[in-house]
């Protein structure tokens, strides 16, 4: 079965902000997803670069990735170029979140 980003970024829901307390793909931290057969690169970014849980999440990040069927490699590459902004976050949710 060829892995999928659909299948990927479900996977990532379950990935969340500890402070906002919201997956990471609604906060619109995974920046970009490239697939090539079972091999999966993400490129994200926290909601602060001085994150002090900021290890944890990368890792829990490569985990949920692994744990895709069909994915055989996990490379999660964190970045603050460009840096987040609550922007990124889907104008209904970031009204509900009072931003």
């Amino acid at each position: 079965m060829a892995v999928t980003e659909k299948d990927v970024r479900n996977a990532l829901k379950g990935v969340k902000d500890p402070e906002l307390g919201l997956d990471l793909v609604v906060l619109g931290l995974i920046y970009d997803l490239q697939i090539d057969g079972g091999a999966v690169h993400a490129r994200m970014s926290l909601t602060s670069p001085f994150c002090p849980v900021a290890g944890q999440i990368v890792e829990d990040v490569k985990t949920a990735i692994e744990g895709v069927e069909g994915v055989e490699s996990a490379e999660v590459e964190l970045t603050f170029d460009p840096p987040w902004t609550p922007d990124r976050i889907p104008p209904l949710i970031r009204a509900s979140l009072g931003l």
